[in-house]
């Protein structure tokens, strides 16, 4: 299996420069070729359980470390996905505006509790999941890219809180202008999509 680099049509953002963008899509592709990478050497690695056994640290160094390049890849695919086809605000009368208002009572509070969770110090991830099993949404801050994803969830929004996302635009104190800049250009038809394919 090899993992293909996507190629995402995003318009001219407010609050996020062109430059930010092209610099961040570099470090996605990164993502998806260390992806690949290490699964190839993993894969080489397998050929006898003799070569298995003699490299039982190496591989499992390599298996651990692909978990953070596969999330990576991932969660980028979810970020810039929410750019594309430009700004678009929430339907109040969508399935997921309903289900945001009977666990949060409005969207206004679920916004501004998510962006609590978006100021989190440090280098990580703020993501809005469902749990099919409980039919709940839930919330979490995800450490670098994949510690502390919620199990058997499904993502609905991802907001990269990495330096790299507002570095270029924003001093680190200014991070909240970015979380706003975020919120001013997320397509969230995107967004509802994603809940209605797994609801």
């Amino acid at each position: 299996m090899t993992f293909i680099e996507k190629k995402f049509i995003i318009p001219e953002l407010e609050g996020i420069s062109s430059k930010t963008i092209e610099e961040h899509l570099k470090l996605y592709s990164g993502y998806v070729k260390g992806a690949n990478l290490i699964q190839e050497r993993i894969t080489g690695l397998r050929s006898s359980s003799e070569e298995i056994t003699n490299n039982t640290y190496l591989i499992s160094e390599l298996q651990r470390r692909f978990s953070f390049e596969f999330d990576g890849m991932r969660n980028h695919e979810y970020y810039f996905e929410q750019f594309e086809g430009g700004p678009k605000i929430i339907d109040e009368q969508s399935a997921l505006a309903e289900k945001i208002k009977e666990t949060w009572i409005s969207v206004e509070l679920w916004l501004a509790r998510f962006k609590e969770i978006a100021m989190t110090r440090g280098i990580g991830w703020a993501v809005l999941y469902f749990d099919k099993k409980t039919n709940t949404l839930e919330q979490s801050w995800v450490e670098e890219q994949h510690l502390g994803h919620l199990v058997g969830t499904n993502v609905i929004l991802a907001l990269d809180m990495w330096e790299h996302s507002y570095m270029l635009d924003y001093v680190p104190n200014e991070k909240k202008k970015y979380v706003d800049a975020f919120f001013q250009n997320l397509n969230y038809s995107v967004v509802e999509k994603r809940f209605t394919e797994v609801v």
